[in-house]
Parts: structure tokens; C-alpha cells; sequence
């Protein structure tokens, strides 16, 4: 049995998500934000030092990270959402794969850390808004033409880069970043997400 430790409002969705894809059974221990701090509560500490999510227990191991996490699932549970290791593409879904935290969530963050300083952080605002629009221009323009990432269904970059694509339209960036916004509402659309999305807000 695979246990998801899963916070509200989260990027353990996409891990919900992917299980759901996967069509594994799985247990998930539901975490709340703090309603006035929004952050993860403490129990999450008793788990692992930095106290975040998602975090799975597997095979008896706890695992972190989410591009870890969907590697890890994916390699054991659906090696069809990874391209072949002696392939182009493979160099593709790596790069993506760490796009997707190492890259494009830094802008985002910035944004959502900046913007509660208010009048102090206005000068950066500009340089955090060009990187948010060179980040989310660039998912724009890498997406395949079949409405996926690397592979020509579903993939593991997938999953990883729709908590990214999210962000963009919940940004009202759908007039910049069209691909991206058809990207999010096939997403959205999947049985699969749905379900993830009953499951989380549990």
C-alpha cells in the first residue's frame, strides 16, 4: 500500500492526480493549512525534518520531493509516462522534470512571497513579472503538438508541469499563454483529475 501525505492547497495534488492515474491503491493522510497563516501544519514535522508535502511511504521508505516522488511511481507503476532511457526525449523529460521545480516555481514564489510586502517590494516586481512571463512563455511554446510534454500522451512531465500551468491561468494568462491554457483545461477535464480533486478536498 502507497500513503500520500497530502496538503490542502498543495502541490501534492498532482501527486493525488497521478495516483489516480496510475490506478494503484493508495491510502492518503489528509493536512490542513493554518486558516491564518496558511501554513502546513506541524504534524507534518513529525514525518520528516522540513515538514512538507507531498511525501509518500513506499516499499517501506519515505520519499520526498515531488519530481522524486512521480519518478519514482511512474518507473514502478507506469514506465509508459517515461520515455525510453536511450532516448532523445528522455534528455527532455529530465530537463522538464527539474523545470518544473527548479526553474519555473522560483518566479512564482517570489511573486506570492513579494506581493505580501507590499509597498517594500514593489521594485522588484517588474524583474518577478519578466521571469513569470519568460517561465510560462517557454511551457507555452515547448508543448507538443499533441496537447503534451515530451511524450504524445500523457507523461510524467505532465504531471509535473501542471501545478506551473495552473498558477499561470489561476494569473488570468490565458490570452498570453493559449497552448497553456488548452493544456490545463484537458487536464482538468480527465476522469482521473476529477477524481484527485473529490479525493483532496476531503
Amino acid at each position: 500500500m502507497i500513503t500520500l501525505h497530502h496538503l490542502n492547497r498543495s502541490r501534492s495534488h498532482r501527486i493525488l492526480w497521478l495516483l489516480e492515474e496510475i490506478g494503484v491503491d493508495y491510502d492518503v493522510k489528509h493536512y490542513a493549512r493554518d486558516a491564518k497563516t496558511s501554513l502546513a501544519p506541524p504534524e507534518l514535522l513529525a514525518i520528516h525534518p522540513l515538514g512538507k508535502s507531498p511525501m509518500i511511504e513506499m516499499d517501506g521508505r519515505l520519499i520526498t520531493e515531488s519530481a522524486a516522488i512521480v519518478e519514482m511511481l511512474c518507473t514502478k507503476h507506469a514506465p509508459h509516462m517515461i520515455p525510453a532511457h536511450t532516448s532523445d526525449a528522455y534528455i527532455q523529460h529530465l530537463e522538464l522534470m527539474h523545470f518544473a521545480e527548479g526553474s519555473a516555481m522560483t518566479p512564482i514564489l517570489l511573486n506570492l512571497y513579494v506581493g505580501k510586502l507590499g509597498d517594500a517590494g514593489k521594485p522588484l516586481h517588474p524583474r518577478i513579472q519578466h521571469q513569470l512571463d519568460s517561465h510560462f512563455g517557454y511551457m507555452n511554446d515547448v508543448l507538443g503538438d499533441t496537447g503534451h510534454y515530451v511524450l504524445d500522451d500523457l507523461s510524467a512531465v505532465d504531471i509535473m508541469l501542471s501545478f506551473p500551468a495552473e498558477i499561470a491561468m489561476m494569473q488570468d494568462r490565458a490570452a498570453d499563454f493559449p497552448r497553456l491554457a488548452q493544456f490545463v483545461e484537458r487536464i482538468h477535464a480527465r476522469p482521473a483529475y476529477q477524481r484527485a480533486t473529490a479525493k483532496g478536498a476531503i
